[in-house]
């Protein structure tokens, strides 16, 4: 084979051990197809791994629409003001510009796969809004850590969130 069909290759096929994985203070992400990794051009898809009593607060996509797949354990799951328990094998579905956000109330951890579409746009990837009501007294913002995205060692300095209390 060519270098040039194993480049190819490289593009179309991911395992685990190749994802890029990436921390936030809820939870291990393994990005599995994203521009620049694979070959994608209308898809990105990560699976997350949120720990217990942790979420990922209020926030939208200004130029992309998601879907939010539960593989294991169970997701309290906001798309607008309307709140869901999803479990495994269910999913929700998430517009453009629509705040949302995904939380475990569980004791145990949950895992998703995040797809969103499209892959590239202009503008911001995501805009938090956990702070602005009504969402900040729909669910009441966490107090995270920084975690330096590499190694999901908390950083020094409080968070956004913490800060502006």
């Amino acid at each position: 084979m060519s270098a040039v069909t194993d480049a190819i290759k490289a593009l179309r096929f991911v395992t685990s051990a190749k994802a890029r994985v990436e921390f936030a203070p809820w939870g291990k992400h393994w990005w599995l197809s994203q521009p620049g990794f694979t070959d994608t051009k209308q898809l990105t898809l990560v699976r997350v791994r949120m720990r217990p009593g942790a979420g990922h607060q209020f926030h939208y996509h200004p130029s992309r629409e998601e879907i939010i797949y539960v593989l294991d354990g169970v997701a309290e799951q906001w798309v607008g003001q309307e709140k869901r328990r999803l479990k495994a094998g269910e999913i929700a579905f998430i517009p453009k510009n629509v705040v949302h956000a995904i939380h475990n109330p569980s004791k145990k951890p949950m895992t998703f796969l995040a797809i969103l579409s499209p892959a590239r746009a202009t503008g911001p990837f995501l805009i938090d809004c956990y702070n602005d009501e009504p969402w900040r007294s729909l669910r009441e913002p966490f107090a995270y850590p920084e975690v330096d995205p590499r190694t999901g060692r908390a950083k020094t300095r409080p968070s956004r969130a913490t800060r502006r209390r």
